[in-house]
């Protein structure tokens, strides 16, 4: 399974580094931003897959993604008390997203705007991540989890 974890880690991560993304953003993107685009990816992933995935699988997929960002933060060249300061706002970060995704569906264009202003610089009045998080939303829907966990896999949403 931990090939799958790979796997999945490397399609999120692909999606990530789509750099369209970081067009509709206030400034030039940095790690934070990319790692909270990425937060978003996983949210809605684990959202839409929890019920795919046992619990047990649920929390070592999210130990091995947490592994890998604290692996990319250590690669940067941050030392070992910066590293837990940062993972540790970073799970929080996760937390407080998987938190406001909870109720994506019910809520409408300008809420979702303001949902995802709290946790990136967007340009105002913008609402390119709330259309791509919703196309994101409705590719996974359609794809079952077993395609994440194949070899990198080309995105069309």
């Amino acid at each position: 399974m931990n090939n799958e974890y790979l796997n999945i880690y490397n399609n999120l991560i692909r999606l990530t580094r789509n750099k369209i993304l970081y067009l509709n953003l206030k400034n030039n993107d940095t790690f934070s931003d990319r790692l909270i685009i990425l937060l978003f990816h996983f949210g809605f992933f684990l959202k839409l897959y929890k019920s795919e995935l046992s619990k047990n699988e649920s929390q070592k997929l999210f130990d091995f993604m947490i592994r890998q960002v604290e692996l990319s933060i250590r690669e940067i060249g941050y030392g070992d008390v910066s590293v837990n300061k940062k993972m540790k706002d970073y799970v929080n970060l996760f937390y407080s997203i998987l938190n406001k995704i909870e109720i994506w569906e019910n809520l409408n264009i300008s809420q979702k705007i303001v949902l995802i202003g709290d946790f990136m610089n967007i340009k105002e009045d913008n609402d390119f991540f709330v259309r791509y998080f919703d196309k994101y939303i409705k590719f996974l829907l359609n794809n079952p989890l077993k395609i994440f966990t194949k070899d990198i896999i080309e995105f069309k949403f």
